[in-house]
C-alpha cells in the first residue's frame, strides 16, 4: 500500500470525515496538524500546488486533495486502486 500523508486541524469536520474513511478501510496515515504544527502549512500548500484549506491528502507522490476529492474517488471506485502499491 502506498504511503499515505494528510494534513489536518483538529477543528475541521472534513478532516474528521476523511480520516474515518481511510480508517474504515484499514488505511495508516500520516498525519500532519497545521494547527499544532503552523510552520508545515507552507509545506502543504507548496506540496498541493496551492491549496490553503485543509485537509489536503495525498497518496504515495499524488495529491488526492480534499474530503470531497477523497470521497468521489472512493464512490468512484478509483481508491482501492490508488493506495494498492
Amino acid at each position: 500500500m502506498k504511503p499515505v500523508e494528510i494534513y489536518t486541524s483538529p477543528l475541521c469536520g472534513f478532516c474528521h470525515a476523511a480520516k474515518r474513511l481511510l480508517n474504515e478501510k484499514g488505511v495508516s496515515f500520516a498525519e500532519v496538524d497545521v494547527l499544532a504544527h503552523p510552520e508545515r502549512k507552507a509545506e502543504m500548500i507548496k506540496r498541493a500546488n496551492g491549496g490553503r484549506t485543509v485537509p489536503q491528502i495525498f497518496v504515495g507522490d499524488t495529491h488526492v486533495g480534499g474530503c470531497d476529492e477523497l470521497y468521489a474517488l472512493e464512490r468512484a471506485g478509483k481508491l482501492d486502486a490508488l493506495l494498492a502499491a
